[in-house]
């Protein structure tokens, strides 16, 4: 398909906005404007594409298409990552009554667009979730094992969450902006299922399914992985806890729970060899522990606000003088323990718990700068 002709005239004010997260799609953005442009033919939209600073020119293959069509926007996103926040994000920036999440990778059927936007103005209607699972729907194009993983979370979330919708875990849905706009600041901009987590802060929203065929990948990769599997764990503990627990604060938990493993095991070696003191030992664990947990949660927990290059650097000597008066209070606590119980597991479990609790506060807000 070709390029949609430009749109030189000033385009009437959107019915809808299309918000289009994006990372390394460059092959797909124009083929799905082109099939927008077939599909929302007499309907007013826009399509707001939100990349997270793709390193293979998606955001300057969107500027392109938007210098031919005004309704065309490119919202580039540097420093921040991650489906989610680029949803919200995208849908915070629409003027539009309604607004509609689709992915870039041509997996999602816009040909149901239309209908979508129907059944919210004329049945009174908040939301509208595309569903591969419900009647008339197809995951088809799933390839065995992701169609197993995924009938599984669905389960899951079905079940632990309490939600009525037949795919709680898919990323196409439409919805009305100002129901949207009481809950943006309660969404966590961690992790993928967006969706999971609109319909379980929102109060009240009225609720409607579209079914469609879950299509093949038209190029690029899918962004299915571990990582994915970890955010959607940590986001159903979150709602578990009625919202008290931050999803960032869970991956930050078992990153913790990994260099306490670290910090033991490298404390245990310490002491083995009978060249160190339990003072000294205690300190090199400490330290080993540290580093292992700033790269797991420049990785994990802070995975939409990723260092990379010199700035890696630079945040890892500030995670460390942070850390440095958390490894104060943590050889000392510990030393404590250990003279008075003369148990050195405890002893390094006491003192590893309180440095983690000063190294998650101080460098959220300084190092990884999150709110």
């Amino acid at each position: 398909m070709g390029i949609p002709q430009p749109q030189t005239a000033m385009p009437a004010a959107a019915q809808l906005s299309v918000v289009i997260p994006t990372f390394k799609e460059r092959d797909n953005v124009a083929e799905l404007l082109c099939r927008l442009d077939t599909a929302l033919a007499g309907v007013r939209w826009e399509a707001i594409f939100v990349d997270d600073n793709s390193p293979d020119g998606t955001a300057a293959a969107v500027k392109a298409l938007a210098a031919q069509d005004r309704r065309v926007r490119c919202l580039r996103r540097v420093g921040r990552r991650g489906l989610a926040g680029a949803c919200i994000e995208g849908m915070l920036s629409s003027s539009a009554p309604v607004v509609a999440v689709i992915d870039a990778d041509l997996q999602h059927d816009e040909r149901v667009l239309p209908q979508m936007l129907g059944t919210i103005l004329d049945n009174d209607i908040d939301l509208v979730a595309a569903t591969r699972y419900g009647a008339g729907g197809s995951a088809a194009a799933f390839g065995e094992g992701r169609g197993a993983i995924s009938r599984i979370a669905t389960k899951l979330a079905r079940r632990v969450l309490g939600t009525s919708l037949s795919d709680p875990m898919s990323g196409f849905f439409m919805m009305r902006r100002d129901r949207f706009d009481e809950i943006a600041d309660r969404l966590s901009p961690a992790g993928f299922k967006i969706l999971l987590d609109i319909v379980t802060a929102a109060d009240g929203l009225r609720i409607a399914e579209q079914p469609y065929a879950f299509g093949e990948r038209h190029s690029g990769e899918s962004k299915f992985n571990a990582q994915v599997g970890l955010e959607f764990l940590g986001l159903l503990v979150a709602k578990l806890s009625g919202g008290y627990l931050d999803p960032r604060f869970i991956f930050f938990a078992i990153v913790g729970t990994i260099g306490l493993a670290v910090h033991l095991i490298a404390l245990r070696i310490g002491l083995s060899t009978g060249l160190l003191s339990f003072r000294a030992a205690q300190s090199i664990a400490a330290y080993v522990a540290m580093t292992s947990n700033f790269l797991l949660n420049n990785s994990l927990t802070y995975r939409d606000r990723r260092l990379k290059g010199w700035g890696m650097l630079g945040g890892f000597v500030g995670f460390c003088l942070i850390g440095s008066l958390g490894v104060f209070t943590n050889v000392g606590i510990a030393s404590w323990f250990y003279a008075e119980r003369e148990g050195w597991w405890v002893s390094g479990a006491a003192g590893a718990i309180m440095g983690a609790l000063w190294n998650y506060a101080m460098s959220s807000l300084f190092i990884w700068r999150t709110r």
